[in-house]
């Protein structure tokens, strides 16, 4: 079913708008929930928390592309749910080392203003990222979106580990500048 055709299901109140959302996108946002957590458990009460954070929202808001709607929204449940998860305890995990990485740039937020500069921020990144070649945003995105590990991007990707290690930590480096240049204080 198209992604407009599920939208008005949510705005006429049919109940068939979850089971078409899960239909439709249920395996991606189980799969991003499960890179963040590492569990299916923890990934499919994810899936459920997004889906009816999606029956919550639709309507009042229409969402332009569900799939990116549903995506961000699974990732967010599942980042909150990791950070709860390791509030006492840290380290090991892919996703403690992908925050550990990329911690420098973005943050958690207690303000208006903060959010605000944050905004900034998140647009400054999606800036730098239309700069990069298609090879690279996507070995970027795969790593910091998706929570992908060096090893699941080199078989997406079709490259060794090494090149992924290298595009990462070279993009990291050059993220960092970029963002300095636009008076980003890191």
């Amino acid at each position: 079913m198209e992604d407009c055709k599920i939208i008005e299901l949510y705005f006429n109140r049919s109940e068939d708008a979850i089971p078409e959302t899960e239909r439709k996108y249920g395996a991606y946002c189980l799969s991003v929930a499960k890179n963040i957590l590492g569990t299916e458990e923890d990934a499919k009460e994810c899936l459920n928390d997004a889906l009816l954070a999606v029956w919550n929202n639709i309507p009042p808001q229409r969402p332009d592309s569900l799939s990116a709607y549903i995506g961000k929204i699974a990732r967010n449940i599942a980042l909150n749910r990791y950070r709860k998860n390791t509030a006492e305890k840290r380290g090991g995990t892919e996703t403690a080392a992908v925050l550990e990485e990329i911690c420098e740039f973005v943050s958690g937020t207690e303000n208006p203003e903060q959010e605000a500069e944050q905004r900034e921020l998140i647009a400054a990144i999606n800036d730098f990222l239309g700069t990069l070649p298609a090879e690279k945003r996507k070995v970027f995105v795969a790593r910091y979106w998706f929570f992908k590990s060096t090893e699941e991007i080199s078989l997406i990707c079709g490259k060794n580990s090494f090149f992924v290690h290298n595009t990462l930590t070279r993009t990291r480096a050059k993220l960092k500048k970029h963002l300095k240049e636009r008076g980003f204080e890191l």
